[in-house]
């Protein structure tokens, strides 16, 4: 095909990145992974070029991190005027006035018409860690509930809450105590022989019982929920299985997080994807695509929940740093001004069309699903059987890095391809991007066949 965008010359990595990949190897322990194994030289909007001349147009987004694009203009240049003024006096010492403004954009922006506050950190697992803090705190309780095939982080209280073993938890224990893991729909693999409304109604269920036969909900401070579980392969719950936990909850007393980290900030095509379920979460977490890749986080909740702690009990060094609040606040007027909310469901069509298409002619693929702009397909074996087909994935990650495309794989088996390419990517990257995740495909899927 012919790339008007993507160009890979030779083989992966190239001369100087092979170089630089002997360093890294010599340096840097092999448990921090890597995807391609090439290093960047410079980045804009929906392309990466590495240190070898090669681009390549990405489908990944710095796992979610990157929805206004890289290296913005308008975010360069709040970062450059925070930079002349002043870099970071820590806000538990000297205060600053971005900070601020930033609490009040978000309490504004998020679900409900209630008094909200907000706490700002540094990463989605410390936002995860506080609001456990703050809903224990408030509840004066410590169980908590998060969801199988869930990911919250690698810290010790986030990788306990977090499902997969390998590689997150595998020889890492013993855990945090006091967390329990409740059913979560998966409608894809559901029971065959039973429709979508009889699996919905098993599962609410199940996460009735679940008070009857792992935590009394008395003892229960949160109930922690992605909207759309992304590490755990893009699983969209229907309103219903949402509501039906959330009004467990006010039953109960306890509060319900809403984890935004991956899916907030217009990849769903709204501010946060809860707003897709018609509920009100009590808090929610934030991070990833806030600040355009500045390390930032956020807890925002309703103020009579967040001002219990006393000061000190929250925070830290570098919480909520000058740097991190210019950028988001940017990225903010950014969303706004590109209408970013309505530039992630355009985008979502486009992709979920071009997969229904895939799924017609491969039949490898046994699922596509999504919201808005947070697309997946899942790889199957056999149809019938829907044995996970993780080695196809693989491939065909491999055969478009070597086009030029950066894709990641995700759910419990990887045998799931998700996208999350910056929302600001022209209509002509993203055909020639879905053209060249097609090839490659096609690539790994002949391959593969050959083999067997």
């Amino acid at each position: 095909m012919t790339k008007k965008f993507a160009r890979v010359s030779g083989n992966l990595p190239g001369v100087k990145a092979k170089q630089l990949v002997e360093r890294r190897n010599s340096s840097v322990p092999k448990g921090v992974s890597n995807g391609v194994p090439t290093f960047v030289q410079s980045a804009e909007g929906a392309l990466i070029h590495d240190v070898d001349g090669n681009t390549f147009i990405d489908f990944v987004g710095a796992i979610g991190t990157i929805n206004v694009g890289h290296c913005h203009p308008k975010v360069k240049e709040a970062l450059h005027k925070q930079v002349d003024e002043y870099i970071h006096t820590g806000f538990n010492v000297m205060m600053y006035e971005p900070y601020i403004e930033l609490a009040e954009k978000l309490a504004k922006i998020a679900p409900g018409d209630h008094d909200k506050q907000v706490i700002l950190l540094n990463s989605g697992a410390e936002a995860v860690e506080n609001a456990v803090k703050i809903a224990r705190k408030y509840t004066k309780r410590s169980g908590i509930i998060s969801f199988s095939r869930g990911y919250h982080g690698r810290t010790l209280m986030t990788m306990t809450m977090t499902s997969k073993v390998k590689p997150y938890k595998f020889e890492f224990g013993p855990f945090a105590p006091e967390v329990y893991k409740a059913p979560y729909p998966y409608n894809y693999r559901r029971p065959s022989g039973t429709t979508e409304d009889q699996y919905e109604d098993f599962i609410i269920d199940q996460f009735k019982e679940f008070f009857i036969n792992d935590v009394a909900p008395e003892s229960v401070a949160a109930v922690v929920m992605e909207p759309v579980q992304g590490e755990g392969g893009f699983i969209v719950p229907s309103k219903r299985f949402v509501k039906a936990v959330y009004d467990l909850c006010q039953e109960h007393g306890i509060l319900f997080i809403s984890d935004e980290i991956q899916a907030g900030f217009s990849r769903t095509g709204r501010y946060f994807a809860i707003e897709h379920f018609d509920i009100v979460p009590d808090l929610l977490t934030v991070s990833k695509s806030l600040a355009a890749g500045v390390p930032i986080s956020g807890v925002i909740g309703r103020k009579e929940i967040m001002e219990v702690s006393s000061p000190g009990e929250l925070g830290g060094t570098y919480a909520g740093s000058p740097l991190g609040c210019a950028a988001a606040l940017a990225v903010l007027d950014i969303i706004e001004e590109e209408k970013l909310n309505e530039r992630g469901e355009q985008l979502g069509e486009v992709v979920m069309n071009r997969f229904r298409k895939l799924a017609e002619k491969y039949d490898v693929i046994g699922d596509v699903r999504g919201l808005g702009s947070m697309c997946a397909m899942e790889f199957v074996k056999n149809r019938e059987t829907k044995e996970p087909n993780k080695d196809i994935v693989n491939h065909l990650i491999k055969e478009a890095n070597n086009r030029g495309l950066l894709l990641l794989s995700a759910g419990a088996f990887g045998n799931v391809l998700r996208v999350l390419m910056p929302l600001v990517i022209t209509n002509e990257q993203l055909a020639e991007g879905l053209d060249i995740l097609e090839e490659s495909l096609e690539a790994a899927y002949s391959a593969l066949t050959v083999q067997a």
